[in-house]
């Protein structure tokens, strides 16, 4: 009988050994792989967004200076530099400076900051100066290196013209693409150990940027050498295997930067996505072979003297197993080994549950700091992203209208500099509460980081006036005195408000327009509001015409500027 039960149980271990390597580890591989490609499609969409905010917000910056700078000062080279350094100066998005070109691209009017040699180029055969001369709406060029610094860069160009219409200078603004502000994070950020970053144009056959500075502005490889590659310049957009250069075999996900043709690819080596299957594997061969040993070993020399006063518990544990009973420690019949057994089972069960609580408790965690900021308990960026989705598709619904609120604290970082950055997160703990105080159930108050803070107001009927009470009683709110450990600390904020109710727009480009009326508002003075309010959308949401109306704190005149 022992030698049978023996048997069966060496039997009953390979058996579980070829269901678990024929079924469940095909299986589990299925998963693991699905996985990594849910995962590194989600981080390339998320870098490619990031890319596309830093593109689109440059594109609306260059198009608003063109509409703002007065066309008579194209003859007046003094005043047109010192207007472009008062710009430049404000809104440091181009760090290679604000050029303003002659519309014949024979050299510049003006330059900001200056470099020698750079007004004595010829831009008549420029990309991107031809582009905006030919169009309406400002114009990206081609990625390329500085003929004077040779360092990578992108052009953003726009037109300036007078009463007539015609074009009296092409006003552009450089980006440096390794830079910080542009795409440097791009550059720096590595996907895992091995993989990397590398987003590409198309048309121009160039990586723009790249994880690795050796591949940036360099040609992509030619039609055949990837497949996969080649598939993507068609217009592939998803996820694949493919063999690189270099002879790796790497996974690649493939996402659109959404305001230009280039795409993004996010890269990582096949071993190292895969590699927890590798380690299954092995791993289940070696504790299969050393558990059979095992088994075999304890049954052989104990299960004579232990068969007795076993049954019992075993009886009552696979009960458990198959489910007939609920797990639950077992009665300690004997003071034995039998005994010492069961008061480990018991320990088991209790450390079992134990971890359960624990897990859903850490999951549940999880789950709230995924959408919330870890500081302030308000929503993060993702959340607020998503929430402005619903938003938009609500107003397309009923016709409602909805603001979204872009606060900036003024004299924050005094805080952080004369009492430390403990006072700085108590006092942010503060705003956050009196923000979120007052607000409505489908209204959302966000964190995007920093001192940075946004309220979403749905539902409106008047979004300009609704805004504006919200926005003066968060000015009321901030401007009382702060308590920190028997010190009084003062803040002020800066509003800059976008309210929408036309046709659909996309989160981001929403957020873009707050923030640049909060910078808006700064310009004006601490503790001022501005209004940017879309009139109307073209060409399915991807550009607008935009009217900003300012309002300060103090007498709540309302003056109205165009933009477009």
């Amino acid at each position: 009988m022992k030698f049978r039960i023996v048997a069966l149980a060496a039997a009953l271990v390979i058996m579980g050994v070829l269901v678990r390597h024929f079924i469940a580890l095909p299986l589990f591989q299925e998963h693991v792989r699905e996985l990594a490609i849910t995962q590194q499609l989600s981080i390339a969409s998320y870098v490619a967004r990031d890319v596309d905010y830093s593109i689109t917000s440059r594109l609306a910056l260059i198009d608003r200076f063109a509409a703002e700078l007065p066309p008579e000062l194209a003859g007046q080279p003094e005043k047109l530099q010192a207007w472009i350094r008062d710009r430049q100066d404000i809104n440091p998005m181009f760090n290679g400076g604000l050029l303003a070109v002659r519309p014949d691209g024979h050299g510049l009017l003006a330059e900001y900051p200056a470099i020698p040699g750079r007004s004595q180029l010829d831009y008549a055969a420029s990309d991107w100066l031809q582009a905006a001369l030919r169009g309406s709406k400002p114009a990206i060029g081609r990625p390329s290196r500085g003929r004077m610094s040779g360092n990578p860069l992108i052009v953003f160009a726009a037109p300036v013209r007078d009463t007539a219409g015609g074009v009296v200078a092409v006003l552009a603004g450089v980006a440096f693409l390794n830079a910080p502000g542009f795409l440097d994070r791009l550059q720096e950020t590595r996907l895992g150990a091995t993989g990397g970053f590398l987003l590409i144009s198309p048309a121009d056959r160039l990586f723009v940027a790249s994880s690795d500075p050796v591949m940036t502005l360099t040609p992509t490889p030619h039609p055949g050498v990837n497949l996969l590659h080649d598939r993507a310049m068609s217009g592939y957009r998803g996820n694949g295997i493919t063999v690189n250069a270099k002879g790796v075999e790497e996974l690649s996900a493939i996402v659109t930067v959404p305001s230009t043709d280039w795409f993004m690819v996010a890269r990582i080596s096949t071993e190292e996505a895969f590699r927890p299957i590798k380690a299954l594997r092995d791993f289940m061969f070696k504790a299969s072979a050393a558990f059979l040993i095992v088994i075999l070993t304890i049954l052989l020399i104990a299960l004579p003297r232990i068969l007795r006063p076993l049954t019992g518990a075993a009886h009552a544990i696979r009960d458990m197993a198959d489910g007939k009973s609920a797990l639950a420690p077992l009665p300690v019949v004997r003071e034995d080994e039998v005994g010492e057994l069961v008061k480990g089972f018991n320990f088991l069960v209790h450390k079992l549950h134990n971890e359960e609580a624990a897990r859903e408790a850490s999951e549940a965690r999880l789950k709230f700091m995924a959408h919330h900021d870890s500081l302030t308990g308000l929503y993060n960026r993702a959340m607020l992203e998503d929430r402005l989705e619903q938003a938009l598709a609500r107003m397309e619904r009923d016709g409602s209208q909805i603001a979204l609120l872009f606060c900036d604290l003024d004299g924050f970082k005094a805080i952080n500099d004369q009492c430390g950055h403990h006072a700085g997160d108590a006092v942010l703990r503060q705003v956050a509460c009196r923000l979120a105080d007052g607000r409505r159930r489908v209204d959302t108050v966000a964190r995007l980081g920093g001192d940075e803070f946004v309220i979403l107001l749905t539902g409106l009927n008047d979004a300009h006036a609704t805004a504006n009470i919200v926005a003066q009683q968060c000015l009321a709110a901030v401007s009382e005195p702060f308590e920190f450990e028997e010190k009084t600390l003062t803040l002020g904020m800066s509003i800059g408000i976008a309210t929408h109710a036309g046709a659909a727009v996309t989160p981001s480009y929403l957020i873009a327009q707050a923030d640049i009326a909060m910078y808006r508002a700064k310009r004006k003075g601490k503790g001022k509001l501005f209004f940017m309010e879309e009139i109307t959308a073209i060409d399915s949401g991807q550009r607008a015409m935009t009217t900003t109306r300012s309002m300060t704190t103090t007498d709540a005149m309302t003056t109205t500027d165009a933009a477009v």
